[in-house]
């Protein structure tokens, strides 16, 4: 490397010292936070029948309001009737597995969403699901 410097390096760096632009640093990873509109619904005591109607307009008024993320509240089926019904499958009987077997098995549902998850401990854990909707390109 050489000490010589030219003017017009000179002239540059004197400019840029003195000026307030600001560079970014390239180092640090900006995290992106994401802001989710979120909107929950709580299907205790519904039928089968009654949960899945209620989900599917759940989604779609969801969906053309631009929320992001939803939570479904199921319960455990902890207390559900179907147990004691020996022609009726335990897990199939129960909302915590229905419901996400409804949605993932109704194809205009699924367009809308981009992924259905187990929910975390504190908005209902093995009794709740979230699901991410997709952005809604046709509304404004």
């Amino acid at each position: 490397m050489t000490d010589n410097i030219s003017d017009k390096d000179k002239k540059d760096w004197t400019n840029f010292i003195n000026s307030n632009e600001k560079l970014p640093n390239k180092d640090f990873k900006h995290k992106e936070k994401k802001n989710f509109k979120i909107r929950s619904i709580d299907l205790h005591g519904y039928s089968l029948e009654e949960a899945n109607k209620t989900i599917e307009d759940f989604i779609y008024k969801a969906h053309s309001e631009r929320v992001n993320k939803l939570i479904v509240v199921t319960g455990k089926g902890l207390h559900s009737e179907n147990e004691k019904d020996p022609y009726v499958s335990k897990d199939l009987g129960i909302l915590k597995y229905s419901v996400p077997e409804f949605i993932s098995n109704n194809n205009s549902l699924m367009s809308m969403i981009n992924e259905i998850t187990d929910a975390k401990i504190e908005d209902g854990g093995g009794g709740a699901f979230y699901i991410f909707l997709k952005k809604n390109k046709f509304i404004k």
